[in-house]
């Protein structure tokens, strides 16, 4: 049976969570063979038989994902969920990278300007409310003072998680944001306002520290990208030179670099000498000396006089391409610290919601507590047993 490779932009994937989500639900999926996320750019690359992606698409649908098909796929219908774009590549294939990276605008590139801002603000509450039920524990216009400092913290910090914990709520998902959003609920519905409040703003500053770093590499390798011409001047068999995509230049070529030019591809030079600059490749702070047979690389730059080279490998397959390849693979791989969280979550979620629903339930009839105690007592659990040390350091670890 063929097997073809489809790209997804998945709008809500944007952290290990929702990766873990839709890996479960696609992986058992008969005609699946393989998935490759890429959390920078927000895409999932399908590789199935054709008449396996409808019913992949509609587990996407099932656990709340939108997915919009980048290379002619069926896309899925927009759901509550949103999110950025996302892309799989073969190396050295400029085309459609840029384009993918020219269309990738998600939370993490307007980070700096307004969601850090605004989480400060409610860390600040958070803060207040704290310092007040400290303070004045038992005066009523400070305890009204807490709600309302918690309230607009949690409103501040906490609408996305909410709205993803709703959303795997709604379709019978027990992920780490489902916890949160229940457990800050029933700490604020217990009168532990300052606690939810904090829980909260601590959580959301962690996952903008995951946004951040996911930006920064997103922006490495667009870097990356930009080193090697998109054109090289190639040599027609009737001796003119004529610019052509530097994708469409076979091995054998002879390609000519002018003085401050980046090379384009990579090849063993033919012709001229001239001081190479290859800091941007092998960091190399002096430009090395080349002349015929001295090999060059794509992404460096031709400092002092023209040269001729011959090409050695194809755009896809350039020292560059390769790096990028190697970039890219590094941060779409999982963790070993990712790896055992989800690991974690798959069996410790679930259990803090049945063993709080159980004593919401049970204990009343086992040991006679009043269904408002048992209420209470439940509620309390779910706010003990939220593991916020985790849920705050494991995406600043990742």
């Amino acid at each position: 049976m063929e097997t073809t490779e489809t790209r997804y932009r998945i709008p809500a994937m944007d952290c290990a969570a929702e990766e873990a989500e839709i890996r479960h639900a696609l992986g058992g999926l008969p005609g699946i063979e393989r998935l490759r996320f890429d959390l920078g750019r927000r895409t999932l690359a399908i590789g199935a038989a054709p008449q396996a992606l409808p019913a992949a698409l509609e587990a996407l649908r099932r656990i709340g994902y939108a997915a919009q098909a980048l290379n002619g796929g069926e896309a899925a219908p927009a759901t509550a969920c949103e999110g950025a774009c996302t892309h799989d590549h073969q190396p050295g294939h400029r085309t459609g990278h840029d384009h993918d990276h020219d269309h990738d605008h998600g939370p993490a590139d307007t980070v700096a300007s307004s969601e850090l801002p605004r989480l400060g603000a409610a860390l600040l509450l958070a803060t207040a409310a704290e310092a007040l039920a400290f303070l004045a524990p038992q005066a009523l216009p400070a305890t009204l003072a807490e709600m309302a400092l918690a309230a607009v913290a949690i409103a501040l910090a906490g609408f996305g998680t909410y709205r993803k914990g709703l959303a795997a709520l709604r379709h019978g998902r027990l992920n780490i944001n489902a916890l949160m959003t229940v457990a800050v609920t029933g700490a604020f519905l217990i009168g532990q306002w300052p606690e939810a409040a904090m829980v909260m703003a601590l959580y959301a500053i962690a996952e903008l520290i995951e946004a951040r770093s996911v930006d920064r590499a997103r922006h490495a390798i667009q870097s990356l990208l930009a080193l090697a011409p998109e054109e090289a001047e190639v040599r027609q068999a009737d001796g003119r030179w004529q610019r052509q995509p530097a994708s469409r230049v076979a091995v054998g070529a002879v390609v000519r670099i002018r003085p401050g030019e980046r090379i384009a591809l990579d090849g063993t030079v033919t012709t001229g000498h001239s001081a190479v600059d290859q800091a941007s490749v092998t960091g190399e702070s002096i430009p090395v000396d080349k002349g015929p047979g001295d090999e060059v690389c794509a992404g460096t730059v031709n400092q002092a006089s023209a040269l001729e080279i011959r090409v050695t490998a194809t755009a896809s397959n350039s020292t560059l391409a390769r790096i990028i390849h190697a970039v890219e693979e590094a941060q779409a791989s999982r963790a070993p610290t990712q790896r055992w969280v989800d690991r974690f979550a798959a069996v410790y979620t679930p259990a803090v919601f049945g063993l709080a629903v159980a004593v919401a339930l049970l204990t009343p009839l086992a040991l006679g507590w009043a269904w408002g105690e048992a209420v209470y007592k439940a509620l309390v659990l779910l706010v003990i047993a939220c593991p916020c040390a985790l849920v705050i350091s494991t995406p600043v670890t990742v």
